[in-house]
């Protein structure tokens, strides 16, 4: 149940977007194409095995997972939420 100016699905739709964004980000950070051998955060080698289990591959292990931990970091807040959702 909705209340004030807001439509019933409006919750849900939050929730979808929400979704949507983080699918959408995620497509944009997978790369695609030759592989790099060398790592361009730290410029160690990338092992074979890597390159060819994930295609496009930029980074190393350890760079990757220092990548994805400071985007996890910043993409915590939902900047769709209302006004009002956001002061409780």
């Amino acid at each position: 149940m909705a209340s004030g100016w807001a439509h019933d699905d409006a919750v849900q739709e939050q929730i979808d977007s929400t979704i949507d964004d983080a699918v959408s980000r995620v497509r944009r950070a997978i790369h695609h194409g030759p592989s790099a051998e060398f790592c361009e955060e730290c410029g160690e080698p990338i092992p074979e095995a890597r390159r060819l289990a994930l295609p496009g591959v930029q980074y190393c292990v350890q760079c990757q997972q220092a990548r994805d931990e400071h985007q996890t970091a910043t993409s915590l807040y939902n900047r769709r939420g209302s006004k009002d959702s956001q002061l409780r």
